[in-house]
């Protein structure tokens, strides 16, 4: 017993410093946010405000374009996520059930994953004519069509390993008692998904949220931006203002960390069990 505490106590102070280097931007944008700004501008560093303001949050809540902005976010965000599911579970569910030929399902799967790893910049030009022709350029939806280029090939790859935990026996049982397709996925397939289904929604709504690159590139109507593109207009050539920068960060961080402080344990139980 005493070994064991021994040999715990190295990884558990790994882990609590660890944990800190991944609070730490978290906790000098939260410290930020409250600095005056003589404080975030001089060349000392101080974590804690010594003089805290709540003139940066002020600032920003009196902007009346931000509630659009969020509720941009908000739009574009849950569609993106919605679309990934829709469309990554279908083919996730094929690629393990199914006896595609030739080796089928691994070839879909590498070119699924070099879609992911190209560029999103090599993309933009085909995908700005693509919506362009389709009359979706400057519109939230078309803006969902486009970020299945992050959120799909996730959602695929990550609802594969939940798909494989299910057991074959539950579906050939439910089969045998005459159960059809639509039915065995409804009753059984998706219940037992249920904790990945949940962590993969967290993770694609993460992907959505933060996604900058085509919403600056195919959004040109000020009144679609969404919160990123909007952030992004606080930096300017003349100025950088680092204390609304760090409020509205927390503020659009807030929606984000209250969904997983409310589904953490649904969270890990979905990872964890999509590792196995």
């Amino acid at each position: 017993m005493e070994q064991s505490r021994g040999t715990s106590l190295p990884f558990t102070l790994l882990a609590l410093l660890a944990a800190f280097i991944l609070a730490l931007p978290m906790l000098w944008m939260l410290a930020t946010a409250f600095k005056p700004a003589g404080e975030y501008v001089s060349t000392g560093i101080a974590l804690l405000p010594k003089a805290p303001t709540l003139e940066h949050f002020a600032a920003v809540l009196g902007q009346q374009d931000l509630p659009g902005k969020l509720l941009n976010s908000v739009i574009v965000t849950l569609g993106a996520t919605l679309l990934a599911l829709l469309a990554g579970f279908p083919a996730a569910y094929a690629l393990v059930r199914l006896n595609l030929p030739a080796r089928l399902d691994t070839i879909f799967l590498v070119f699924v994953l070099v879609i992911k790893l190209v560029p999103p910049l090599a993309l933009a030009v085909p995908l700005y004519q693509v919506l362009r022709a389709i009359g979706l350029l400057d519109t939230l939806g078309g803006l969902i069509l486009t970020y299945q280029v992050y959120t799909l090939p996730m959602a695929i790859w990550l609802l594969l390993g939940f798909v494989r935990d299910v057991p074959i026996a539950y579906e050939e049982a439910a089969r045998i008692d005459g159960a059809g397709l639509v039915r065995r996925l409804t009753t059984i397939v998706l219940p037992v998904m249920a904790p990945g289904i949940g962590a993969a929604t967290i993770l694609l709504a993460i992907l959505a949220w933060n996604e900058f690159t085509y919403a600056l590139l195919f959004i040109q109507s000020p009144d679609k931006f969404t919160l990123p593109v909007y952030v992004a207009g606080l930096i300017t050539e003349d100025e950088t203002f680092w204390g609304r920068l760090s409020a509205i960060g927390l503020i659009g961080s807030l929606p984000l960390i209250a969904t997983l402080a409310l589904f953490q344990k649904y969270l890990l139980r979905g990872l964890v069990g999509g590792l196995k």
